[in-house]
């Protein structure tokens, strides 16, 4: 499973007053707990072992992105959105997604990526990206549902697409 997290604030003025890290190590939370907690900011299963992480920019000029590699090979990322507006074409996109393009292994989508604790505040990429291997018929009635043209919405995923990778 892949748990993505940030640090609260006052870790991060932690680590300014002391880079050495030298006083972390003995340094005691309350009833010996960790001294620096971390905030869960999503949850997404990958299905595999992660075996590399960095904060990359693939492309110059491009925005930064979460880029990870498994034990099997496959580069993912996790991308930030910029605007409200995106975030809610691609839960509404993926919503539908899930609902009409048929699971690949018979396994339900939504249980798939909540294995082992339930999906936050991440869409699939992958699963959005099936719209444009749908039938054009189904892909008019997902637009529409969107309350856009099947172009606009081909258009839309190859935008976030390219800003970010290839």
């Amino acid at each position: 499973a892949e748990v993505s997290t940030q640090s609260t604030g006052d870790t991060r003025d932690f680590i300014d007053d002391d880079p050495t890290g030298n006083k972390a190590i003995w340094d005691r939370g309350l009833l010996n707990g960790a001294s620096q907690k971390l905030d869960m900011l999503c949850m997404f299963h990958i299905g595999e072992c992660v075996s590399y992480l960095d904060l990359a920019t693939l492309i110059p000029g491009g925005s930064e992105a979460l880029v990870y590699t498994t034990l099997s090979g496959t580069i993912g990322m996790f991308v930030p959105f910029t605007s409200r507006e995106d975030i809610d074409f691609f839960q509404h996109l993926e919503m539908h997604m899930r609902n009409d393009s048929a699971p690949i292994c018979g396994r339900d989508h939504l249980t798939y990526r909540s294995s082992y604790i339930p999906v936050k505040g991440t869409v699939d990429g992958d699963l959005c990206e099936i719209y444009n291997s749908l039938d054009p018929a189904k892909r008019r009635a997902i637009a529409s549902e969107l309350d856009r043209l099947p172009g606009e919405v081909s258009k839309k995923l190859e935008d976030m697409r390219t800003t970010f990778a290839f």
